[in-house]
């Protein structure tokens, strides 16, 4: 009897025919999968402010108090009445307001980070840009509160913003969209910072002087010359007065154009340069 023995088996061809493993790093995300990605990461934003409601106090409680305490403490000495002081101090709390609340998002992503919770968003077959873009997008349901508040309080107070329903949402809309532009700023140096303390700090030393260094409380001819002259290219002043235009008289002007510009600047130099350090430090 003849015995056949089976010969070993071919490790070339077996390695040959074994299919490719496919990395995260490797596969390919498109342009649509890198927005379904970031809505993800925005709807579990969203979800931590609703298991956290306390994250809102600032665009609650913030809004309100200086509507009314900036609004009886300036508005007669500075337009005789509270009822003509309304129509500059709504827009400017509104700017002020909002565009303030933004540095909480450096804050946030510095904690998220030191805590370890995008050392795992990074190994997922996910777009990089989508852990730090959907964070911020979910912080534009804080900019709404906050903006909201500033309206109803206005409107309370008897502010009657003569820009009509379009020229108040349009305002609403380009404060949000400022404010989100202007977010990416502390989102780089939340990824750059050490701590969050010092992502507040230094975060709280630009914008302070940004905010009432500008055109939001009184009049800019009021100021010492060498103060109007920072005021005057002030990007705040610009958003304001994009702002006051919109909701008091129904008008886009070249205010408006800028403050598009500029957000718009924002995002494009510093999304990428925030998605590269994130991933270097993450």
């Amino acid at each position: 009897m003849t015995t056949t023995l089976a010969s070993p088996p071919d490790n070339n061809s077996t390695l040959t025919s074994r299919a490719p493993v496919i990395t995260p790093q490797a596969q390919k995300i498109t342009l649509r999968q890198t927005f379904a990605n970031s809505m993800t990461m925005a709807y579990r934003g969203i979800l931590k402010i609703k298991h956290n409601p306390e994250q809102l106090i600032d665009v609650t409680v913030q809004p309100i108090l200086f509507t009314l305490m900036f609004t009886y403490i300036f508005g007669g000495a500075i337009s005789g009445n509270v009822s003509a002081y309304l129509p500059v101090i709504i827009p400017g709390i509104l700017v002020q307001t909002v565009i303030t609340t933004s540095m909480v998002t450096g804050t946030q992503l510095r904690e998220d980070m030191d805590k370890g919770v995008f050392d795992r968003f990074k190994s997922l077959p996910i777009a990089r840009i989508s852990a730090l873009a959907g964070a911020l997008t979910a912080d534009m349901v804080r900019y709404f509160v906050a903006t909201t508040l500033t309206l109803v309080m206005g409107i309370i107070m008897g502010w009657r913003p003569e820009g009509g329903v379009f020229g108040v949402l349009a305002a609403a809309v380009l404060v949000i969209v400022c404010a989100f532009a202007t977010s990416w700023i502390w989102a780089l140096m939340g990824v750059l910072a050490s701590k969050a303390s010092t992502v507040q700090g230094y975060s709280m030393l630009i914008m302070f002087p940004l905010t009432f260094m500008s055109s939001a409380f009184v009049p800019i001819n009021t100021m010492p010359g060498w103060m109007q002259a920072f005021v005057k290219v002030n990007p705040v002043t610009h958003i304001i007065g994009a702002v006051r235009d919109l909701a008091n008289h129904g008008h886009i002007g070249a205010d408006f154009g800028w403050s598009l510009l500029g957000s718009a600047i924002l995002v494009a130099v510093l999304a990428p340069l925030t998605v590269k350090m994130y991933m270097r430090k993450a």
